[in-house]
């Protein structure tokens, strides 16, 4: 991993307005990993756009940590089943164009 692609968690917190408690109690839920560099906390730039969505669900919807939770558990799952439906669809044209 690139430390290039790394963001301080603290630069993380004072854009967005929130609390690196809120940033540790994701990390401990799994919802996200914390990279510990030189004894500076960071997430990587990628799961950005992630948490974006968790600050969202907190600030917006007064959503707490355990539904931020199951929401991602939900999408997870949603793009589990459309990647299948999709596998399924590439097989069905396979057997579709035989005929």
């Amino acid at each position: 991993m690139d430390n290039s692609d790394l963001i301080l968690i603290e630069t993380i917190c004072f854009h967005y307005k929130i609390e690196i408690s809120f940033i540790k109690d994701l990390e401990n839920i799994g919802l996200i990993k914390v990279v510990t560099f030189e004894n500076n906390k960071f997430i990587h730039q990628d799961k950005i756009s992630d948490l974006e969505k968790m600050i969202r669900l907190h600030q917006e919807l007064n959503v707490n940590i355990e539904g931020i939770d199951v929401v991602f558990n939900l999408l997870q799952q949603q793009l589990k089943l459309k990647e299948e439906v999709n596998a399924l669809k590439n097989k069905l044209q396979i057997y579709q164009n035989d005929y």
